[in-house]
This record gives C-alpha cells, sequence and structure tokens, in this order.
C-alpha cells in the first residue's frame, strides 16, 4: 500500500482530487435547498469545470502555504493525456493543479484543510 502522499505521480494526486473536489461541490449544492436534479447537475458542471476550477484556484494562491503551492504547481505542471474540452490548456492545468491539491490534502488525512480552502471557493466564487 502506498503510503507516501510525495511519491504518489501528479495526475494521481488529480485523479483522487477530482472526486473530492466533486463531492464537496455535490454537498454543497445539495445542502443549499432541494432541488431537482437536473438543477443540481448544473449548478455542480457550473462549479466543476476547468474554466471554473482554474479561476478559483488562482484566486486561492494566497491562501495557500509553501508547501499547498509546491503541489499545486506539481499539478499544474503535469502532462494530462486528455486535452482541455470546455477551456484553455492553461485553465486545463490550473484545473488539475487545484485536483491534485485536493487529493494530496485527502490522501495526508487533511479533511480540515480541505474544508478551509472549500470554504474560501464557497466565499470566492
Amino acid at each position: 500500500m502506498h503510503n507516501r502522499t510525495d511519491d504518489f505521480s501528479p495526475l494521481t494526486l488529480a485523479f483522487v482530487g477530482d472526486g473530492v473536489y466533486d463531492l464537496l461541490v455535490r454537498e454543497h449544492l445539495a445542502r443549499q435547498a432541494n432541488r431537482p436534479v437536473g438543477e443540481l447537475n448544473k449548478a455542480k458542471v457550473a462549479m466543476v469545470n476547468c474554466k471554473s476550477q482554474a479561476r478559483l484556484a488562482a484566486l486561492l494562491m494566497p491562501h495557500l502555504s509553501e508547501k499547498e503551492t509546491a503541489v499545486y504547481k506539481r499539478g499544474r505542471n503535469a502532462a494530462p493525456k486528455s486535452t482541455a474540452k470546455n477551456g484553455t490548456v492553461a485553465e486545463y492545468h490550473s484545473a488539475t493543479g487545484l485536483e491534485c491539491l485536493f487529493g494530496y490534502l485527502y490522501l495526508n488525512g487533511d479533511m480540515e484543510r480541505i474544508g478551509e480552502l472549500f470554504e474560501l471557493i464557497v466565499g470566492l466564487a
């Protein structure tokens, strides 16, 4: 079993972080109001896309520790095999960096920090 998150590739961290971020957004939207699933999904897609994630990552940067910034940059600088569908390559890379950060924090068990960063995101969105 892999225990050291520093040994994970940034794309593996982003793979985990994508799921973590998606679930946080879903929970946030569900707690806002009991709405039809179609509305919830439309709102989720607006928050979980590379353009939105790239914009939020840029706003989040001043709030990151040195280590968190380094993890974000590892993810941003990784070379994903897929290409951006709904944004620029730069936005896709920034979104991957954000997902990498959330994956890193999750695998390190730092749920408190994940909550803090997500609250900042909700406030900045």
